[in-house]
């Protein structure tokens, strides 16, 4: 079967929403997880946002595992946490799901960006798709690292040649900026509904 680096997040993004339209922990935890390996092949320009997304993924799993019947639903972690007032702390799994949340909207960007703009290097492509999600949330610290990362990206068509495998990689890119950009969407629409979407880095 012909195979691209996106054929495994592609497969799990049909089970995210239950039949009755609720977005699941496991699921949409196991899709970001899936993202992974793709930016493995960025090498060390992601190894930020690949750290950061990994903590997160871990840090939301943890609580999903400590009790998966009533973390089944992904927003009862946040729900919680607004309840008893513990959301907002830096360790919370509100903040936890709002920064995987960013850094998927970033890859999403970048990859779309990637479609779009066939004349546009690597390092074109990651920065502006930074300047569009992540910047306005980071404080200097952070935005000068990521500046300095995005120096370090790979070649454009060298690196599309990695991830294209057996499949067709402009469909599946197509494919998971439209499928996973409504997940981002409703995710930031449950954080803005409970005033928690506008949280910045320290």
């Amino acid at each position: 079967m012909a195979e691209t680096v996106f054929t495994p997040c592609l497969e799990g993004m049909k089970h995210v929403k239950s039949d009755s339209g609720v977005m699941l922990a496991k699921p949409f935890l196991d899709v970001c997880k899936q993202i992974l390996p793709v930016l493995d092949k960025f090498g060390a320009a992601m190894a930020i946002v690949k750290s950061d997304i990994g903590g997160n993924i871990t840090r939301l799993e943890n609580k999903y595992s400590s009790d998966p019947s009533k973390y089944e639903h992904l927003y009862n972690m946040v729900q919680e946490e607004v309840q008893n007032k513990t959301a907002k702390g830096s360790s919370s799994c509100t903040n936890g799901l709002l920064w995987l949340t960013r850094a998927m909207d970033f890859l999403v960007e970048l990859f779309r960006n990637l479609l779009d703009h066939q004349d546009w290097t690597m390092s074109q492509a990651c920065t502006d798709s930074y300047s569009k999600t992540l910047k306005k949330w980071h404080g200097w610290l952070a935005s000068s690292s990521f500046t300095v990362a995005m120096k370090l990206a790979p070649n454009r068509d060298k690196f599309m040649e990695v991830i294209t495998g057996t499949g067709d990689i402009k469909a599946d890119i197509e494919k998971f900026c439209t499928t996973f950009y409504p997940f981002l969407k409703e995710n930031h629409d449950f954080l803005a509904s409970v005033g928690l979407d506008d949280m910045k880095a320290s």
